[in-house]
């Protein structure tokens, strides 16, 4: 990824998460107020062999009828503020190029997955299947959410604003979800729909197993293994620097060695100015000029 992001980082687009936020709330407004529009839209891979290439991307746009009602614009309203929170976090955390690939290969693996289970059922079974109700943008949004339960499995959040939970436990249930949906499915005949949940969270899975194997040990041990590294080295910069003053701050997250000790900040010699940058985001910023 570091010599990928090299040669081509410069095309990453910034701000993914405000265009994946956009997507959903243009959908749900064109579901809400045109909801025959949806059959139009969905990705149904005979019509796009017939030539309807615009359902290839178009399926995003699917979203539930959720503003037909004055509890459905709060749940959306909620919804738009905590994936533009998680969202942003990633790509801050990331940087853009890490995290347009992660959004841009699962969109990747859910095209092809639907495509191939498509040939399969059709040439190999000779079956007719109809993907269209069971392709949505809604897979692409939980693996944003179990990418930042893996990435800060310690963060907490208000389960209906009052009781207080650990991402990593809604991120344990979500999957739970999607092993019940996977098996579900299997066991009543439709292996296509199985097939086409395993694709559209692939991105997902192939993060989930890089970097369990980066980092050798299981969740747990991670867990405890980050604090205490966190616990020693916030120590050892408050015994160094007892004015709590910071020395060092990311231009780009804000983070300095008091709130981060783990991190490590550099000076970027390619921009005009002084600008120091943390380790995540040394190598992929954009350059002041």
């Amino acid at each position: 990824m570091g010599k990928i992001e090299r040669k081509f980082g410069r095309y990453a687009i910034p701000n993914l998460t405000y265009i994946i936020v956009g997507v959903y709330v243009f959908g749900t407004l064109l579901s809400s107020f045109l909801p025959g529009i949806a059959q139009f839209l969905t990705f149904e891979p005979a019509l796009i062999f017939k030539g309807q290439a615009w359902r290839l991307f178009s399926w995003l746009l699917i979203q539930s009828p959720a503003l037909r009602s004055p509890y459905g614009i709060f749940s959306v309203a909620i919804w738009v503020m905590f994936y533009l929170s998680i969202g942003k976090t990633l790509e801050r955390v990331w940087g853009d190029f890490t995290y347009n690939v992660y959004i841009f290969s699962g969109l990747l693996f859910t095209i092809v997955g639907v495509l191939l289970t498509y040939v399969c059922a059709t040439y190999i079974f000779h079956a007719q299947v109809l993907f269209g109700p069971f392709v949505t943008s809604s897979y692409v949004y939980t693996s944003i959410f179990l990418a930042f339960a893996m990435t800060f499995p310690e963060a907490q959040v208000l389960l209906m604003f009052i009781i207080p939970i650990k991402v990593k436990w809604l991120g344990y249930i979500y999957a739970a979800m999607i092993g019940y949906e996977v098996i579900a499915n299997l066991f009543a005949g439709q292996w296509f729909v199985a097939l086409v949940i395993l694709f559209s969270v692939l991105n997902f899975i192939w993060f989930y197993f890089s970097k369990k194997k980066k980092l050798g040990a299981s969740p747990i041990q991670r867990a405890k293994q980050m604090k205490r590294r966190y616990e020693f080295n916030r120590d050892a910069a408050s015994a160094a620097n007892p004015s709590g003053i910071a020395k060092h701050k990311c231009a780009i997250c804000g983070r300095t060695e008091l709130t981060n000790p783990e991190l490590e900040f550099r000076f970027c010699s390619k921009c005009n100015g002084n600008y120091e940058y943390c380790s995540d985001h040394l190598f992929t910023h954009k350059h002041v000029e």
